[in-house]
């Protein structure tokens, strides 16, 4: 956080209820204390768990292609919570679905997990960023290739492995964020 991500999704697939709650609370204490430092805010997202986002007062919930509606997410969470998509290809996302934005993967192969699908690349994501849905590009994004996402049209990017597999990760952070803000 004090190194400049300002929106944190805690995705723990093998957790369910009381436990993805207690996990999603404490994680949102951390990192509100980093962002306090940053003196900048921070925004949390929990995956796929709309009730576990509004038990923990997150700012809104990142829906998997198995969970609810956005519609439905939307109805719990309220008109201002940021509700998000995947997507793996551009003709995925719809901008009157009723999500806030959109995560479109991989762009690159990505660098947290073995490949399950071919790269998009840059054109398919300038298609998708054309298509009325802020869209976050995640998939191998590093600070090699963040800045060319962003002229591609993403409104930011999603990003794992790039931060957490740094040696240091804070450092990885600063530069994402300087390349970002560039």
């Amino acid at each position: 956080m004090e190194g400049g991500v300002d929106w944190l999704q805690v995705r723990d697939r093998e957790l369910e209820g009381a436990a993805l709650l207690d996990l999603t609370d404490a994680v949102r204490a951390a990192a509100m204390r980093g962002a306090a430092r940053r003196g900048a805010p921070v925004r949390i997202l929990v995956n796929r768990r709309a009730d576990v986002a509004l038990a923990a007062g997150a700012d809104g919930v990142h829906l998997g292609f198995d969970g609810v509606a956005p519609e439905d997410a939307r109805g719990l969470l309220g008109p201002d919570a940021l509700i998000g998509i995947s997507a793996h290809a551009a003709d995925e996302i719809d901008a009157g679905c009723g999500a806030s934005y959109a995560h479109l993967a991989p762009i690159e192969s990505p660098l947290s997990k073995a490949a399950e699908r071919p790269a998009l690349g840059m054109t398919a994501l300038a298609q998708a960023s054309a298509r009325g849905l802020p869209v976050l590009a995640q998939g191998g994004i590093d600070v090699g290739n963040a800045r060319a996402a962003i002229e591609a049209g993403a409104a930011g990017i999603a990003v794992t492995g790039s931060i957490l597999l740094a040696e240091d990760p804070g450092r990885r952070a600063r530069a994402l964020r300087e390349v970002l803000d560039g």
